[in-house]
C-alpha cells in the first residue's frame, strides 16, 4: 500500500526518466513484498501465529525441529524488507527515484519511505524470530556483513557523484544501513544508536534534500562544481545546509553524533569475532567520506575564490515558504543532540522488552 501511495511522488514530472524510475521502484518493492509474504506463510504454518510479540514467537520446540528452515525464512524476509530500506544489493530503485522526484518528494522518500523497510525489519527480527534465536547464526553474520558493505559502498559512490541530489541518494543508501547495522548487532547500545538514527537521519536528510531543491530552484544548477558563491547569494540556506551536513557526519553536538556514538559502542561490544573492530572502522571511514561529499558544497558556496564576482544586491535567498521547513529541521537536529537523555531513556525501556 505504501508503495502505491508513494508512486506519484516518483512519477510527478511525467518524463520518460520518471516513468522508468517509477516502474523500477514498483518492481523492486513488489519483489521484496512477495519474498516477505513467502516468509510470513511459513511463519504462520510453523510458528502457529502471526501475532507480534516482543522477543519473538518462535517456540523452543519449533526452533529445535525446524531451525535450519526458519533461519532461511528469516534471511528471505530480511532481504524482502531490505529492498524497501535500500540495502545492498537491492538499492537501485532508490538511486533511480531520487533524481527524478521533486525535492520535497525526495525528502519523504529518504526520511520516511525508506524507514518503512527498517520498521518491518524490526518486526521480523525482534517480534517474530527473536534476537535469541538469530544471535550468532549465519543469518546475523551475513546480514551484518551486508549492512557494512552497504555503508561503505554508499559512501564511496556518494563521494564520486558530481550531481548533488544523486549524491544525497547514495548517502541515503549508506545512512539507512547505519540503522540496519545497529539492528543486526543485537545489543542495547547498537539498538539505541540505530533507533536514534532513524529520527536523526530523517530530520537531517529531509533538510538536506530541501536545501538541494531550493538551490536548484533558485539557480538552476545541479552539479556540486557549479555551486561557487551560492553561500554568498543564499547565506541562511547554506548555513542550514552546513549545520545539517555536520550532523550527518556525526560532529557534536548534533544528533548524528549521539546516534553514531551508540552505534560504535554497540559494535565494539559485539560478540561476533572480527565484527567488533571491523564495524567501528567502517563507521569511521564512512564518516570521513561523508565529510568529503557534503562539505565541498559549503566550501564552494562560501569560498568561491578571488575571481568570483559577487553583487550584494542580487541575493537569491529562497522564500519563507521554502526556508521555514529547513530551519525547523535544522533546529530539531541540533536540539535532539543537545538533550537526548529523555529519548534515550524511552528507547532503553523499549529495548529491554525485545532483547
Amino acid at each position: 500500500m505504501l508503495t502505491l501511495v508513494s508512486m506519484p511522488l516518483v512519477l510527478h514530472s511525467g518524463t520518460r526518466e520518471a516513468i522508468m524510475a517509477g516502474l523500477k521502484y514498483l518492481f523492486y518493492s513488489l519483489s521484496g513484498a512477495y519474498l516477505a509474504l513467502f516468509g510470513l506463510y511459513f511463519i504462520e504454518r510453523y510458528g502457529n501465529t502471526l501475532t507480534f510479540s516482543p522477543g519473538g514467537v518462535i517456540s523452543s520446540q519449533t526452533a529445535a525441529g525446524y531451525g535450519a528452515m526458519l533461519l532461511g525464512i528469516a534471511f528471505a524476509m530480511l532481504i524482502g524488507f531490505g529492498v524497501k530500506a535500500g540495502m545492498f544489493p537491492m538499492h537501485a530503485w532508490l538511486l533511480a527515484a531520487h533524481p527524478v522526484a521533486p525535492a520535497p518528494a525526495s525528502a519523504v522518500l529518504s526520511a520516511v519511505i525508506a524507514k518503512a523497510g527498517v520498521l518491518a525489519v524490526v518486526r521480523v527480527v525482534y517480534y517474530i524470530f527473536g534476537a535469541s534465536f538469530l544471535r550468532g547464526t549465519w543469518v546475523q553474520k551475513t546480514w551484518m556483513a551486508l549492512t557494512l558493505i552497504t555503508i561503505l559502498m554508499g559512501s564511496v559512490l556518494a563521494y564520486r557523484e558530481p550531481v548533488l541530489k544523486k549524491r544525497l541518494a547514495y548517502s541515503t543508501v549508506s545512512q539507512v544501513s547505519y540503522i540496519l547495522f545497529g539492528l543486526s548487532v543485537m545489543n542495547t547500545d547498537a539498538l539505541t544508536g540505530g533507533f536514534l538514527h532513524v529520527l536523526c537521519h530523517g530530520f537531517i536528510k529531509a533538510g538536506l534534500f530541501l536545501c538541494a531543491g531550493a538551490i536548484i530552484y533558485k539557480t538552476g544548477k545541479t552539479r556540486v562544481e557549479e555551486f561557487r558563491g551560492v553561500g554568498k547569494e543564499m547565506p541562511i540556506l547554506m548555513w542550514c545546509y552546513t549545520v545539517l551536513s555536520l550532523g550527518l557526519i556525526g560532529i557534536p553536538p548534533m544528533c548524528g553524533f549521539v546516534s553514531k556514538w551508540y552505534l560504535a559502542k554497540g559494535a565494539l561490544a559485539s560478540a561476533l569475532p572480527g565484527f567488533w573492530w571491523i564495524g567501528p572502522v567502517i563507521l569511521l571511514v564512512s564518516a570521513l567520506l561523508t565529510a568529503g561529499y557534503l562539505l565541498p558544497v559549503t566550501i564552494r558556496g562560501f569560498f568561491p575564490g578571488a575571481d568570483y564576482e559577487y553583487n550584494a544586491l542580487e541575493k537569491k535567498e529562497p522564500s519563507w515558504l521554502m526556508m521555514v521547513p529547513v530551519l525547523i529541521l535544522t533546529v530539531l537536529s541540533v536540539a535532539i543532540g543537545l538533550v537526548p537523555n529523555e529519548l534515550i531513556d524511552y528507547l532503553w525501556q523499549m529495548i529491554e522488552k525485545v532483547l
